[in-house]
């Protein structure tokens, strides 16, 4: 990376509160993040997206696909840890562990994507963008909290999977996470093409500390192969990054997937966070300053699906309010650039979603407040 005009809070140990930077009053924005987690994984039923089961254990549901997916379950999890709710982590981890790990067949040792909230599995495949956050909310929770007895050793746990994803298949039997030879992540373990959404080059800096050490080297590389990988998908002139990309930053549009749309928004905000926490590129600048243009002339009631050279299809955004919050999210990157403040301050001024497709939003919602505010954080032993 070029040098860092953000010097990230790996290295300074600060993490800045934009909000608070940007003139928004501290207790306003202590209580806004409260009200977000209570109307969250409260019982107000037109918010919520959390449900207890039981004495120990609860789910995160998908309210548009009425299931319970690796990447609501491990972004619940992210959310408990970095506000120190370890009850309601604990209870995420124990239905995770329970009903989506699968310990036999082709997969085993990666978490099954898709279950129905009674815990039966709908599919029997992962998606990586759930097991690279189990990874970190479990490593974060062991420095937390320390660690406990099966399955609350989150940190064996975390290296235990992530040794799974880097090895999977050297026996013959299943596929890697991560292509072993070029180290980006795959859409999928048995696919090779990736999807640029994925790319967390600022969590694989800390599985380079974290993880086995026979894994540490690759998960080094990986973030210099993710952060190098990003600069060639993301469009040059509109930041626009398809869902779906070949190795080569290409898009893949085999199964219409290669333009800018829900999956896709999820970049701009990845790459904010990796500039709090490890400093910010000219590229990354660069990179949400041409998002954040690209959006300015554009109201959320008409966002779209795109091309990423910009041309707009009909198909109109399903969740206008993820996107909202993931252009935000990128004023990290790029805190003095020409749009971030007022991308900033139209989250601030737009609530969470309510209704059936309220799930991802909201998530993305709540990644973007943490951030925003200087509460998500790298949590060390």
């Amino acid at each position: 990376m070029e040098a860092s005009k953000h010097e990230g809070a790996y290295r300074s140990g600060n993490y800045r509160n934009l909000l608070l930077d940007y003139g928004y009053d501290e207790e306003d924005i202590a209580i806004r993040v409260e009200q977000t987690w209570q109307l969250l994984f409260g019982d107000n039923e037109a918010t919520r997206i959390y449900y207890p089961v039981g004495d120990d254990m609860g789910y995160m549901l998908d309210t548009g696909n009425d299931d319970v997916r690796t990447e609501g379950m491990s972004y619940g999890m992210m959310m408990a840890v970095q506000l120190d709710h370890k009850e309601i982590f604990d209870r995420l981890w124990r239905w995770t562990y329970k009903h989506m790990f699968m310990s036999s067949g082709a997969n085993a040792g990666y978490f099954a994507w898709s279950c129905n909230k009674d815990g039966t599995k709908r599919a029997h495949g992962p998606a990586p963008d759930g097991e690279e956050y189990f990874a970190l909310a479990l490593f974060f929770a062991s420095n937390r909290w320390g660690d406990g007895p099966s399955p609350m050793d989150y940190s064996v746990k975390a290296r235990e999977l992530l040794h799974a994803c880097v090895h999977k298949g050297e026996d013959g039997i299943g596929h890697p996470m991560w292509n072993p030879h070029n180290k980006l992540i795959k859409f999928i373990p048995n696919c090779e093409y990736t999807d640029p959404s994925y790319h967390l080059p600022h969590f694989y800096e800390l599985f380079s500390l974290w993880a086995y050490e026979e894994d540490r080297t690759f998960w080094k590389d990986a973030a210099t192969a993710s952060r190098n990988y990003l600069q060639v998908a993301c469009h040059p002139e509109t930041g626009l990054a398809p869902e779906y990309a070949f190795y080569d930053g290409t898009p893949n549009d085999e199964r219409g997937y290669g333009h800018f749309f829900s999956d896709s928004y999820r970049v701009a905000a990845n790459v904010g966070l990796d500039a709090e926490w490890f400093g910010s590129s000219n590229w990354m600048r660069q990179q949400t300053d041409r998002i954040q243009a690209f959006f300015a002339d554009k109201h959320a009631d008409d966002y779209r699906r795109y091309k990423i050279s910009g041309e707009p299809f009909e198909e109109k955004s399903l969740h206008p309010i993820g996107l909202v919050a993931t252009n935000a999210m990128a004023s990290l990157a790029s805190s003095e650039g020409p749009y971030a403040r007022a991308n900033v301050e139209l989250f601030w001024n737009t609530p969470l979603r309510t209704g059936n497709r309220r799930y991802y939003d909201n998530c993305l919602y709540m990644f973007t407040l943490l951030a925003l505010s200087g509460r998500y954080r790298m949590w060390f032993a």
